[in-house]
C-alpha cells in the first residue's frame, strides 16, 4: 500500500500540533494565573445584585461594563494573590502546580505593573459608566482579596477568610449600586449572605487540605483548632448562612428566592452535619461541593425571582 503520504501527512500535523504546545501552554498558564473561574463568580453574583435592585434598566453598554469591571477587577486580585504567595505555593499539594512555582511564567515586577494597570482600568471604566459607589465597590472586592485577606490576614490570623470574605460581598453591592446607590435592604443582605458564605464553604476545604496548610504555615482554622472543632464550626456557621438567607423573605423577596434559598441551604445543611458528625477529607469535601450547589441555587433564586418582580 502506498500510505508514504499520509504518514508525511500525520508527521506535519504532529510537528504543527508540537510547534503549538508551547503557546497553547503559555496561554493556560496565564489564564489560570488570573483565577477566571472565581472571577466569573464573582461577576455573576454582582450581576444577581443587579437583578435583586429595582430601579431604572441599565443600557447594554453599562451592563456590559459592570460585568466586565468586576471581572477585570477580581482576575487582577488572583494574579496578585498568585504572585505574592509564590514563595509558600510549592509547600501545597493544591498550588504547587501553578506557574509562579513551575516556573512556567517568570516572577518579575512586570506582572505588578500589569496587575496594576487591570485594577485601574476597571475602576475607572466603573467609574465613567456608572457611578462612583459602584466603582468604589469594585475597587474594594479586589483590595479585600488581593491585600486584607493575601498580604495582611492569611499568614497570621484564622480570621483570614472570614473578613476576606467581604470580597464577593462587595462585588454584589457593585452591582446594586449601579442601579441605586442609597442601597436597599434586599442587595444588603444578599451581600450578608455571600459574606457568611465563605468561611464554611472555605473551612471545608481546609479540612480537606489541612495538612497543606499545615505545611505551609498557613493558620486555617482546622489547623488552629484541630478538625473536629472546626467541622462542628462549619455546621454553626452553615445554619447561621441558611437563616440569613431566608431574611430576604421579609423583604420583599418572592417565592422562587424562598424556594432555593431553603433547597440549596438545607442540602448545605445536611452535608455540613455529616461532616461534623464525621470529619474526614470525603465529608469535608462533601460539605465543601455542597457550598457551591447551595450558592448556585440561591444566585439563580434571586436572579429569577428579581426578574419576576
Amino acid at each position: 500500500m502506498h500510505c508514504g503520504p499520509f504518514v508525511a501527512l500525520e508527521t506535519d500535523m504532529n510537528t504543527i500540533a508540537a510547534s503549538h504546545r508551547p503557546s497553547v501552554r503559555l496561554a493556560r498558564d496565564v489564564l489560570s494565573l488570573f483565577k477566571l473561574r472565581i472571577g466569573v463568580m464573582i461577576m455573576i453574583t454582582a450581576l444577581v445584585g443587579l437583578a435583586v435592585t429595582p430601579g431604572a434598566a441599565l443600557s447594554a453598554g453599562q451592563l456590559l461594563t459592570l460585568a466586565l469591571s468586576v471581572l477585570v477587577a477580581s482576575a487582577s486580585a488572583g494574579a496578585y494573590n498568585q504572585y505574592y504567595e509564590h514563595d509558600v505555593d510549592h509547600l501545597m499539594a493544591r498550588t504547587r502546580r501553578r506557574a509562579f512555582v513551575t516556573g512556567s511564567l517568570r516572577h518579575t515586577p512586570a506582572w505588578l505593573l500589569l496587575i496594576v494597570g487591570l485594577l485601574v482600568g476597571a475602576v475607572a471604566a466603573a467609574a465613567w459608566s456608572l457611578n462612583a459607589m459602584s466603582a468604589l465597590f469594585v475597587f474594594l472586592g479586589a483590595f479585600f482579596y488581593a491585600v486584607v485577606y493575601t498580604v495582611w490576614l492569611k499568614r497570621r490570623s484564622w480570621l483570614n477568610i472570614v473578613v476576606g470574605g467581604l470580597a464577593g460581598s462587595f462585588a454584589v453591592l457593585a452591582g446594586a449600586a449601579a442601579v441605586d446607590p442609597s442601597l436597599g435592604a434586599l442587595p444588603l443582605l444578599l451581600a450578608l449572605v455571600l459574606f457568611l458564605w465563605t468561611p464554611p464553604h472555605f473551612w471545608s476545604l481546609a479540612i480537606a487540605n489541612r495538612a497543606d496548610y499545615a505545611a505551609a504555615g498557613v493558620p486555617m482554622l482546622p489547623v488552629v483548632v484541630g478538625p473536629e472543632r472546626a467541622a462542628r464550626v462549619v455546621l454553626h456557621s452553615t445554619v447561621a448562612l441558611v437563616v440569613a438567607s431566608l431574611l430576604p423573605g421579609l423583604f420583599g423577596a418572592g417565592v422562587v428566592y424562598m424556594a432555593g434559598a431553603a433547597a440549596g441551604g438545607g442540602y448545605f445543611v445536611f452535608r455540613a452535619w455529616q461532616l461534623a458528625r464525621q470529619p474526614s477529607r470525603a465529608t469535608a469535601m462533601a460539605s465543601f461541593f455542597a457550598s457551591l450547589v447551595q450558592l448556585s441555587v440561591l444566585l439563580a433564586a434571586a436572579t429569577v425571582d428579581g426578574l419576576l418582580r
